[in-house]
């Protein structure tokens, strides 16, 4: 299974903050999900792969969106 979840903001570096604060939950996923976020203009872009259960990606994607929104509420 895959996902591509694509946030848009006003400008480059925005992007870039928020796929910085994301970058270390990549890290902590399962060995069952993959995780590549990266800043692209002023985008950024993550995409998702689990194997298994559509539970684990649908909890990744909602941990993803969480920690999105974290992110924005500091920037």
């Amino acid at each position: 299974m895959r996902a591509k979840v694509i946030c848009t903001y006003d400008n480059s570096s925005a992007s870039k903050a928020i796929a910085a604060a994301l970058g270390p939950d990549n890290l902590q996923a399962p060995k069952s999900v993959k995780i590549n976020t990266a800043a692209r203009g002023g985008q950024v872009v993550t995409i998702i792969g689990a194997e298994g259960r559509i539970e684990t990606l649908l909890a990744t994607l909602e941990d993803l969106l969480s920690c999105t929104s974290t992110a924005e509420s500091v920037l």
